[in-house]
């Protein structure tokens, strides 16, 4: 669920022509974190999704979420194996998470009221604190610190949606997905949208930059290409042949 919850994604390809059928968006991030940087390609249909995350060393993982099937496929091409996670293992999840989080509160309740003030805080999420605009490539954006706690932790600079063709509706799939992993989502508290920093709630807005303070290390995820095209359905399959390995929620 790393992939999920890092926060982290363009020069806008041309319109397809008039009377073309368009069924998806597809839009490329490039993260550096000190390091060789990392590419991530997403495809987004209406109910299904996408994303590519390769390394320098030409690995690659694909991870797709089919709405509906209520599936999840985590893929290694490179070992052509995969591992699925169902809508019953996400269940189960929740089952047996209901104890801990109990706990938790407990733990919370026990707490000196500063403390706990300062934990219920964090829990609470994220907040954008508007700071001006910038420059990111081609495109003037609405530059944000990224607050947490009331401590900064990274900045957003983001465009409006229209600017890259893109619409509120062409998402709408992220939605499915936020629902179908919420249980994991919300033990991660403090995350600033999923592995492209695109809200799930219907935003009109898309992070062409996104610098985050992590242990160690500043991450930082910027937007390389998008457009709009249409797909096969291979693209959202599990290659023939592939093994399926049990799934560590399976168990």
């Amino acid at each position: 669920m790393v992939k999920f919850s890092t926060a982290v994604l363009f020069s806008v390809l041309a319109a397809p022509a008039i009377g073309q059928p368009v069924d998806g968006v597809f839009f490329t991030q490039r993260m550096t974190s000190g390091g060789a940087p990392v590419t991530i390609r997403t495809y987004i249909e209406a109910t299904r999704l996408r994303t590519e995350m390769s390394g320098p060393d030409g690995a690659m993982n694909v991870t797709i979420f089919d709405g509906g099937k209520q599936v999840l496929y985590i893929i290694d091409p490179a070992r052509k194996a995969y591992t699925e996670i169902t809508k019953a293992d996400v269940d189960r999840l929740s089952a047996s998470s209901q104890g801990a989080l109990t706990e938790v509160q407990s733990l919370l309740a026990n707490l000196p009221p500063a403390q706990r003030a300062q934990v219920e805080a964090m829990m609470k999420g994220v907040a954008l604190t508007r700071t001006g605009v910038d420059k990111v490539g081609s495109w003037t954006c609405d530059k944000y610190d990224v607050i947490l706690a009331g401590q900064k932790i990274g900045e957003r600079c983001t465009v409006s949606l229209a600017v890259l063709g893109f619409t509120a509706a062409d998402f709408a799939v992220m939605q499915q997905m936020a629902a179908f992993y919420s249980v994991m989502a919300t033990q991660m508290p403090g995350q600033v949208g999923g592995s492209s920093g695109i809200e799930p709630n219907g935003s009109s807005d898309f992070p062409v930059k996104t610098v985050m303070m992590i242990p160690g290390a500043t991450m930082t995820t910027e937007l390389v290409e998008a457009g709009r095209e249409t797909f096969s359905d291979a693209l959202f399959a599990v290659p023939a042949g592939f093994r399926q390995e049990t799934s560590p929620l399976g168990r």
